[in-house]
C-alpha cells in the first residue's frame, strides 16, 4: 500500500483546503487538504527541532516538506525558523478502504500558523485554495457544493466542533465489514453503498444510492448473493427509503429488487424499456405484487437539499436507462454511462454507440457539477466524459480506417486490441461492431 501525507495549514480561527482539478487521476475534483505521495527518495535523517511529532518516522517528515514546496511554494524549515509556524501536531492515519482502486495510508499533520498565508499553489494540482473557518467549510459540504472523502469530512467535522483539536483522530469508516457494506457521503445528501455485486470485471462492486429529502430513493439494489443482501438491508435500513428506483435492466442493477419492494412493501420506478426487459429477463411473475411507475424524460421524483430531483433519459448504454440530477445540477447520476472502474461496455440489442454519443454531449452540456456512476468512485466535473467521448471518437477512426483498408472484423480485432485476454474479446468484438453500426448510420460507410 502506498503512503502519502496531508498537511491541515490551520490558524487560530481558519483552515486551509483546495479543490484538486477536475483532471486528475486520483480524487478528480475533491476538496481535500494539500499533500501527495511519500517518496523512496524522500530522507530518513532526523530532524534537529522539537516541533517535529516524534511519534512519526523521519522519511513521512521529510515527505511532507517537500509536498508542501511543490504544492503550495511554501519553506515549511524556513516558516519553522522564522516562526511562522507555532506547532506541528500528529492527527492521525486515514487508509482508504478496500473499494477503492487508489489505496493509500495518509498520514495527517496539524500546521498551526501564525497567521493566513497566501499560498502559490500547483496550478496543475489544485484549481483554487481557501482559508475558512471550520464551520464555514463544514457548512459549505452541507450545502452539497463539496466533494470530499470521508476522513476531509471528518476533519472539519472535528474542528468544527473544536478548532484547536490536536490529537489523533478516528478517520476510520464507521462500519463492520461482517455484518453491513460502506457507505459513504462525499456529497452531503448523496448515501453511496458499495455491496458487492455480480458486475463485469475488473468492477466487483455496484454502487447503491439513497437520495432524497423527505421522500428517500433506494436506486439500484443489487447485492451479489442472499449474504451480502443481509449486509446490505442492515446499513440501508439505518436510513429508510420510500420507493426503488432502477437505473437500466442490467441484472447487477436490480438483483433482489422485487424481494426488496415486496419484504418492505415499496414500489419500483423506472423505464418502460427497462421494465419490459426485465419481464423479458426474469418473467412476468417478477413484479407480481409491486406498485410499478414507469418514469420518463422530466418526471420530478424526489429533492434533494430542496432542489427538484429530475429523470434523464441517456439511451447508448443500455436503451432504456435513465439518470437523476437535481435542477441545481450539482450532480448528475449517470449509472452506467460513465466508469471509474473498468470500461463502459455498448453492444447490441440494448446499446447503441451513435446514442452513447450523443448523449455523453448532452450531458457535458448541461456542466454538472460531480458526476455520480455506477462503478466508482464519484467524481469531479465533466473531463471524464470529455476525455471517454474524445477516446471513443479516436476508436472510432481507427475501425473506420481499417474498414476501408478492406480489414475483416476478427483482424481489427486483433489490431486494436492487442494482448487482450481470452474471455474480454468479445465484449471487444461487440464495441468494434457497434462503431461499424454507427458508421453505416451516419453513411460513412
Amino acid at each position: 500500500m502506498k503512503e502519502s501525507v496531508s498537511a491541515v495549514f490551520v490558524t487560530n480561527t481558519s483552515v486551509f483546503f483546495i479543490k484538486r482539478q477536475n483532471y486528475l487521476p486520483v480524487f478528480p475534483g475533491y476538496y481535500a487538504t494539500p499533500g501527495g505521495k511519500v517518496d523512496k527518495t524522500d530522507p530518513d535523517s532526523e530532524f534537529g527541532s522539537d516541533i517535529w511529532p516524534k511519534s512519526v518516522r523521519p522519511q513521512i517528515l521529510h515527505a511532507l516538506v517537500r509536498e508542501v514546496k511543490e504544492e503550495l511554494n511554501y519553506d515549511l524549515l524556513e516558516a519553522i525558523e522564522s516562526g511562522e509556524v507555532i506547532s506541528i501536531d500528529d492527527i492521525g492515519i486515514a487508509i482508504t478502504p478496500e473499494f477503492n482502486p487508489y489505496r493509500f495510508k495518509n498520514y495527517y499533520f496539524k500546521i498551526t500558523l501564525t497567521h493566513e498565508k497566501n499560498f502559490d499553489l500547483d496550478a496543475n494540482e489544485a484549481e483554487f485554495g481557501e482559508w475558512n473557518t471550520p464551520v464555514g467549510l463544514h457548512e459549505k459540504y452541507k450545502s452539497g457544493r463539496v466533494l470530499a472523502v470521508p476522513p476531509a469530512i471528518t476533519l472539519l467535522k472535528t474542528f468544527s466542533e473544536n478548532p484547536h483539536h490536536d490529537k489523533p483522530i478516528d478517520m476510520s469508516l464507521p462500519h463492520d465489514p461482517e455484518t453491513e457494506v460502506p457507505m459513504i457521503e462525499s456529497i452531503f445528501g448523496v448515501r453511496q453503498f458499495l455491496p458487492l455485486s455480480n458486475t463485469f470485471p475488473p468492477a466487483n462492486r455496484t454502487n447503491s444510492f439513497i437520495i432524497g429529502d423527505e421522500r428517500k430513493l433506494l436506486i439500484d439494489p443489487s447485492p451479489k448473493d442472499e449474504a451480502e443482501l443481509k449486509k446490505f438491508l442492515k446499513s440501508v435500513s439505518k436510513i429508510g427509503f420510500d420507493s426503488i428506483f432502477l437505473t437500466h435492466h442490467h441484472p447487477d442493477h436490480y438483483q433482489f429488487s422485487a424481494q426488496i419492494a415486496r419484504d418492505f412493501k415499496t414500489g419500483i420506478e423506472l423505464s418502460a424499456d427497462t421494465y419490459e426487459r426485465i419481464k423479458q429477463q426474469s418473467g412476468d411473475h417478477y413484479f407480481e405484487g409491486i406498485a410499478v411507475t414507469i418514469r420518463k424524460e422530466g418526471d420530478v421524483v424526489t429533492t434533494s437539499l430542496g432542489s427538484p430531483v429530475k429523470v434523464y433519459e441517456v439511451p447508448g448504454h443500455d436503451e432504456g436507462q435513465l439518470a437523476l440530477a437535481p435542477d441545481s445540477m450539482n450532480w448528475f447520476l449517470a449509472g452506467d454511462l460513465i466508469q471509474t472502474v473498468g470500461t463502459v461496455v455498448i453492444q447490441a440489442p440494448e446499446g447503441d454507440m451513435r446514442k452513447y454519443f450523443a448523449t455523453l454531449e448532452r450531458i457535458i452540456e448541461l456542466k454538472p457539477g460531480n458526476i455520480i456512476p455506477s462503478h466508482g468512485i464519484i467524481i469531479g466535473g465533466t473531463h471524464k466524459l470529455e476525455e471517454t467521448l474524445k477516446h471513443r471518437r479516436q476508436r472510432e477512426e481507427q475501425v473506420l480506417n481499417y474498414y476501408l483498408q478492406n480489414k475483416t472484423v476478427e483482424e481489427m480485432l486483433a489490431a486494436i486490441y492487442p494482448g487482450l485476454e481470452a474471455g474480454l474479446l468479445p465484449y471487444a468484438q461487440r464495441q468494434i461492431e457497434a462503431h461499424l453500426k454507427k458508421l453505416r448510420e451516419e453513411n460513412r460507410i
